[in-house]
């Protein structure tokens, strides 16, 4: 039977997230909006406009949400030629594909970005489908990205592993019926990520690759 390896991109697979922290606050403070990189930090993972309530609250004038995001696209765009892949992250997709299975992306980045990220990685060949934000109307936490994700790779549930670095990611995966596996790449603790519905928690995708026989991936 096929098996689905699910991946988050951002922070997981891309040393990205304090990229996108950087470019949150500048984005914020361009707005007039003092917000504690720390804070930006526990969002990253979140969509856009997931992130922006998070952080600016239910009060906020709603009207500049589109405003940030376009700001933050735009400073955070500056990067795309130098996004740097982690170490072996392109290593461990092609691994997973050797060995059956099918290596799919779950996403809220799309366009450009995404465009970046996939030539960060450099494992196109064992990517078999992504799962963006354009794909999905809710973003993680919500299940609909690793749904979406094993519905393009034809794969049930329990026969998937999803890998991410944040607690939205875990709790994203547990509510789609996936094993989690977390990675701390992102800067987010290991007790968190167990927390959240990590089954197993490895330092990055260089880890993962070298314990893959004794990790959930070796287990099925």
């Amino acid at each position: 039977m096929d098996r689905a390896a699910v991946f988050d991109v951002d922070g997981t697979l891309v040393d990205t997230n304090h990229l996108h922290v950087v470019t949150w606050w500048e984005a914020f403070r361009q707005a007039g909006r003092t917000v504690p990189m720390h804070s930006i930090h526990r969002a990253i993972g979140l969509g856009s406009e997931d992130l922006v309530a998070r952080l600016l609250g239910e009060g906020r004038k709603k009207e500049q949400d589109a405003e940030l995001s376009a700001a933050h696209k735009a400073l955070y765009g500056q990067y795309f030629d130098r996004l740097p892949a982690l170490q072996d992250a392109g290593r461990l997709l092609r691994r997973l594909d050797h060995e059956g299975w099918k290596v799919v992306l779950a996403t809220s980045a799309s366009g450009p970005e995404l465009s970046a990220l996939r030539r960060a990685i450099a494992a196109d060949d064992a990517i078999v489908a992504t799962a963006s934000a354009d794909d999905v109307e809710q973003g993680k936490p919500a299940p609909e990205p690793v749904e979406q994700a094993l519905e393009l790779a034809g794969v049930p549930a329990d026969r998937a592993v999803l890998v991410g670095d944040t607690v939205w990611d875990m709790r994203a995966g547990s509510r789609a019926g996936v094993r989690c596996v977390g990675v701390l790449c992102g800067g987010i603790p290991r007790a968190d990520l167990e927390e959240a519905g990590a089954s197993a928690v490895y330092d990055d995708p260089a880890h993962l690759l070298a314990c893959l026989a004794e990790s959930p991936f070796g287990e099925r």
